[in-house]
């Protein structure tokens, strides 16, 4: 609910979320709808043709960095759930966001899979980009979070810094 609150796809009923007017954001939220019967390089085409900030080009190069060959001819219908995920992550950095709202960005990925998606969320980091992350991998967590907040019934219960 945060991550949505925050993106501005629900409102808070108390409190306030206040971020930059501007604020570029790119967002995993639960499972993404793409397109069954357009290949992974067509869905992220129709939705960088959106703000058409990106060129083709851009968008293939958010593609190899998860590990997906914006070449395939493969429809997303016959896609495996890693492989929706890994086009859902290239969907979230296509546009080179300030910030990254991720939730449970490695479910449904292979080791290595999970590896190379944590080595990019790093190096995004490196880039000076704000993530945040909603995850029950303690892993993920341990290895790409700086402060950790644990919800329980929608309040903070817990800080950790690392």
């Amino acid at each position: 609910m945060l991550l949505r609150a925050i993106i501005g796809l629900i409102y808070t009923t108390s409190g306030s979320i206040e971020r930059e007017k501007n604020l570029s954001m790119g967002a995993i939220i639960e499972n993404p709808g793409f397109l069954p019967e357009f290949t992974g390089f067509q869905n992220l085409k129709l939705l960088a043709g959106i703000k058409k900030k990106i060129t083709d080009t851009e968008i293939k190069k958010a593609m190899e960095r998860v590990g997906l060959n914006a070449d395939e001819p493969k429809k997303i219908k016959a896609y495996s759930l890693g492989m929706k995920q890994k086009l859902a992550i290239a969907q979230a950095i296509m546009e080179s966001p300030r910030l990254l709202l991720l939730d449970e960005p490695t479910n449904g990925l292979d080791n290595q899979s999970i590896e190379r998606i944590r080595n990019l969320l790093l190096e995004e980091k490196e880039a000076g980009k704000t993530i945040l992350i909603a995850s029950h991998n303690k892993e993920d967590i341990k290895v790409l979070c700086d402060v950790v907040y644990q919800l329980e019934n929608g309040e903070i219960s817990r800080l950790y810094n690392w």
